[in-house]
């Protein structure tokens, strides 16, 4: 289950974020939230 956890972000992450959220909704015909992306991000860059 997913647990909520907040978090303070420098506004250029957020904004760099957002562009990709951006691009992910104009590739997908359904919703993409700001957590997936970020749980996308993390997963990727966590991997290891």
């Amino acid at each position: 289950m997913p647990k909520r956890i907040t978090i303070m972000l420098d506004d250029d992450l957020s904004s760099k974020i957002r562009k990709i959220q951006a691009e992910q909704i104009k590739k997908s015909e359904d919703s993409v939230s700001f957590s997936h992306v970020i749980n996308e991000i993390l997963r990727r860059e966590l991997k290891g």
